[in-house]
């Protein structure tokens, strides 16, 4: 090999390689400080692609969770305003009961008639209940525009005595796909029409046709003589039969049996919902995430490349001082 001086490619070579071996250790240092494979576009362009399209739907999942959380607690404080409903009609059908005793003079019939309008009053008040400002029940012809009701469809009830009831039917749409497209998966949580499960048809005196409720909703004032009072009341529980009460009661047994319902299909998708978020995540980590055993292993030999290169290429600069030595 000539002994030269204005080239010296050994030192050039040697250059090169700790050069490398710097950029393999600045990587390796950056996976393992991140805890990330992929810093950035270059260190794998299509993983990253990958990647981002799994971040983006792990937090749409993510948030589709948190809405059907929040759908689960909405039926479940309907549910509960719901047994508060039948325990104040149950009262109601006590009384009517006992109103029908013949030992109880006018003044104790009275007397149960007070805490029937009492008891309605109480059957109003809760339809007005609503969970974060969004109302739980909705009365016949409401229009609401609020947490996703636009208005009813028709619905149709049948009691146990099968005569079917047309009603108007409220309901709210909870997506349960990260897609947000009703038709790739979606839940129709009910929205109880109050006055409908109420509802007792007609009474003495109203006239023929009439449709009063217990919860004093929609009654004309002053109908039927002294039997609706001037707040929409009925002013005594003789006007109503036993029977009408068991019709009520029928009601809402079956609301709260659909809510029940409900509640388990959102729970089903809720739990469906994260196995896909947890297999996302997943999904997610074996892109992104680095090994560290593996980068660990990985580092210590660029550590010890990069201390090799920088003695060589010292050894390399020192070969043209054998030509100066020759020189002197």
């Amino acid at each position: 090999m000539p002994i030269v001086v204005n080239s010296n490619s050994s030192a050039t070579s040697a250059s090169f390689n700790l050069s490398r071996a710097n950029d393999s250790l600045r990587k390796s240092l950056e996976r393992l400080s991140s805890g990330k494979r992929i810093n950035n576009a270059g260190d794998d362009a299509g993983g990253m692609a990958v990647a981002y399209k799994l971040d983006s739907r792990v937090k749409r999942t993510g948030a589709i969770i948190q809405n059907t959380q929040n759908a689960l607690s909405f039926l479940q404080v309907q549910d509960g305003a719901m047994e508060t409903v039948g325990k104040v009609v149950n009262r109601m059908s006590e009384l009517r009961v006992m109103a029908q005793d013949v030992t109880k003079n006018s003044s104790d019939i009275e007397n149960y008639s007070k805490e029937f309008m009492e008891l309605q009053t109480q059957l109003n008040q809760v339809k007005q209940q609503k969970f974060n400002g969004i109302s739980l029940f909705a009365i016949q012809g409401d229009t609401l525009g609020n947490g996703g009701i636009n208005g009813y469809d028709e619905g149709v009830y049948t009691p146990s005595d099968a005569t079917a009831q047309n009603y108007d039917k409220y309901t709210r749409t909870l997506f349960t796909s990260s897609s947000g497209q009703e038709a790739d998966g979606s839940i129709s949580l009910n929205v109880i029409n109050l006055q409908f499960v109420l509802s007792i048809g007609s009474l003495s005196g109203v006239g023929v046709g009439a449709n009063i409720d217990l919860g004093g909703f929609r009654n004309t004032p002053g109908a039927g003589g002294v039997n609706i009072g001037a707040d929409g009341y009925i002013t005594s529980i003789t006007h109503v039969s036993v029977g009408q009460f068991t019709s009520v009661l029928e009601k809402i047994a079956d609301m709260r049996a659909e809510n029940g319902a409900e509640q388990n299909r959102v729970l089903n998708s809720l739990e469906r919902l994260q196995t896909n978020m947890t297999n996302l995540e997943a999904a997610y980590g074996r892109i992104m995430d680095t090994d560290v055993a593996i980068e660990s292993t990985r580092f210590a030999r660029h550590n010890v490349l990069v201390q090799a290169s920088a003695a060589m290429t010292a050894q390399a600069n020192q070969l043209t001082n054998v030509a100066l030595q020759l020189l002197g």
